[in-house]
């Protein structure tokens, strides 16, 4: 088999594990679809609102290891997947990832949370399941800590889930932008260069509602009062 047949399936399977809906799940579990309550979306953070904290709570966590686990079996199987020519190359995440290869296997949980199949294509906003795919990429890990700090006490601050998560996607983008500025434009960077502006994108993009609702006032907080 072909690297590139190895990669796309995959691809394929990450993809499949992304687009498990666990929100949607949670809620049906719990005797409801969530799809039909508070902001409809399918996320942890409606499951919060609708299902109570825990359920919310385990359905961040599951959302970011959908990410997470496909992505550290791509680290740590790497040597085994590629076979020639790539196979027999010395392979050292900070020095000389195949980025080529990484990147479509990184996005595809994030895809599969967008975009479910089971859920005809309506899905989440991709915070918690990018999170969890940047946690499992060495290079790329401390700034998704960092980001997801900054998460945190815009949360503790402004009780805006859609406020914390544009926050923190924005500074994730401009904090790789700035520790990567001598090399995120060459040739060996730019793969993960893009990867990474797209993903501020769509995060950015898939919260354009939230934007209405707190230009119009009716944005629900996390907890407590609007």
């Amino acid at each position: 088999m072909t690297a590139a047949a190895i990669i796309g399936l995959y691809v394929v399977a990450a993809y499949l594990a992304g687009s498990v809906p666990f929100g949607w799940l949670i809620g049906k579990a719990r005797g409801m679809d969530i799809r039909e309550h508070g902001s409809k979306n399918i996320g942890a953070t409606n499951c919060w609102r609708v299902c109570g904290w825990p359920y919310g709570l385990a359905a961040f966590v599951l959302d970011v290891a959908k990410g997470f686990v496909p992505g550290v079996l791509l680290v740590h199987w790497w040597p085994a997947f590629i076979p020639e020519p790539f196979g027999d190359c010395p392979y050292y995440w900070e020095e000389n990832p195949h980025w080529l290869f990484v990147v479509p296997v990184a996005a595809a949980p994030i895809v599969g949370h967008v975009f479910p199949v089971w859920l005809r294509l309506k899905g989440g906003k991709a915070v918690a399941t990018s999170l969890g795919v940047l946690l499992a990429l060495p290079m790329l890990r401390w700034l998704a800590v960092a980001a997801f700090g900054a998460w945190v006490v815009t949360v503790l601050i402004t009780r805006y889930v859609s406020v914390a998560s544009s926050v923190a996607a924005a500074a994730f983008g401009a904090a790789y932008l700035y520790v990567e500025r001598k090399k995120a434009w060459e040739d060996d960077y730019l793969a993960v260069t893009v990867f990474v502006l797209l993903l501020v994108a769509v995060v950015l993009v898939r919260h354009k509602s939230n934007y209405v609702r707190l230009w119009k006032g009716t944005e629900n907080k996390l907890w407590g009062k609007k």
